[in-house]
């Protein structure tokens, strides 16, 4: 599902160029459940990013179920995210003026769906338990629920691939582990290729597999 080659990103810095990724060769099955591991500044991040189509990288190529990406244009790369990529951000990012179930709706809505997006929003909320907090906006909401209705709204558009940047990174353990379980069944229910990038042990062990970064290198699979 996913494909990189020889993937750069470099980075201006005053009058220095920073190498944020150095080569990276990473190759993602259908339905595997990926974790990222690594310190901070170790690129993690970064790649997760280029994958989405967020950044362009300096060199090399990403694939994403067999269409190479790091030529298409916004308009392109909108489409293909609709069509293809959810993303949880660690920060949430919802829209602080829609209640919960208008945040969920909203992808399927600029996406033009012909599915009733309230009663996919509803079923998803649904899922990660918030059928009760739906029509609450985010800043009645905790944080661990406002990271349930981001995992509800990246399911929303039935993504072929996920990608979770530090998806507990913002939450105490035990509401953490809340999140970690909703977000995998979810996707097992919903069947999308996951990769996650996190800091979290009990997370990555979790994972099919494991890949760590260091200094913008793959150093341990």
């Amino acid at each position: 599902m996913i494909e990189v080659r020889n993937l750069t990103k470099e980075l201006n810095s005053g009058a220095q160029r920073v190498e944020i990724l150095r080569g990276i060769d990473l190759t993602v099955r259908k339905g595997e459940v990926l974790a990222v591991e690594g310190p901070s500044g170790s690129g993690k991040s970064t790649l997760l990013g280029l994958i989405a189509g967020f950044d362009t990288p300096t060199s090399g190529s990403i694939k994403v179920d067999g269409e190479e990406i790091t030529g298409l244009d916004e308009d392109q790369l909108a489409i293909l995210r609709g069509r293809k990529l959810g993303f949880v951000f660690q920060s949430y990012n919802l829209i602080p003026t829609l209640t919960a179930e208008e945040n969920v709706m909203l992808p399927l809505e600029l996406r033009g769906d012909a599915i009733q997006p309230g009663d996919r929003a509803r079923s998803l909320l649904s899922a990660v338990g918030l059928e009760t907090r739906r029509l609450h906006y985010p800043a009645q909401l905790s944080g661990g629920e406002q990271q349930r209705v981001a995992l509800a709204r990246a399911f929303a558009c039935s993504p072929s691939i996920l990608l979770a940047d530090e998806p507990t990174g913002n939450l105490d353990s035990v509401t953490g582990g809340v999140v970690l379980e909703m977000l995998l069944k979810l996707n097992r229910s919903e069947g999308a290729t996951l990769v996650i990038v996190t800091h979290d042990p009990s997370l990555s062990r979790l994972a099919d597999r494991i890949v760590r970064l260091r200094d913008g290198r793959i150093v341990d699979e």
